[in-house]
């Protein structure tokens, strides 16, 4: 498999484990997926309480997509970004095998988000 330049380890990866957890390290990709649990969002929206690139954010939706956590079709003009919360299944599954863990619930993910990124702003 030939790599692309651009985070060659990341886009490298075949394992969907991987992609997942490697995709959920980030703070940034882990606060788009907390505002896609609301509803689906143009890629301009998502972008927005970022200071950051539309170009950067876009590179952070592509790994996202990559990972199978989201999903993102043309309606029009407008690129949508939506939540795919099945891709979870797999990495909630894994964690509950050590029996340490129980499996992924979205809501409590989603709590556990916000309470992450409050305590980052502070």
């Amino acid at each position: 498999m030939t790599c692309p330049p651009f985070n060659r380890y990341l886009f490298c990866m075949s394992d969907p484990l991987d992609l997942t957890f490697s995709a959920l390290a980030d703070p940034t990709r882990r606060a788009i997926l907390t505002m896609l649990l609301e509803d689906d969002m143009a890629v301009t929206d998502v972008a927005e309480p970022f200071a950051m690139s539309l170009a950067a954010i876009s590179k952070h939706l592509q790994i996202l997509g990559r990972a199978g956590l989201i999903e993102q079709e043309k309606r029009g003009r407008v690129k949508w970004c939506k939540l795919a919360p099945e891709a979870l299944k797999d990495a909630s599954v894994w964690m509950e095998s050590f029996g340490q863990y129980e499996a992924v619930n979205l809501e409590h993910f989603e709590k556990f988000i916000a309470e992450t990124l409050e305590t980052s702003v502070d």
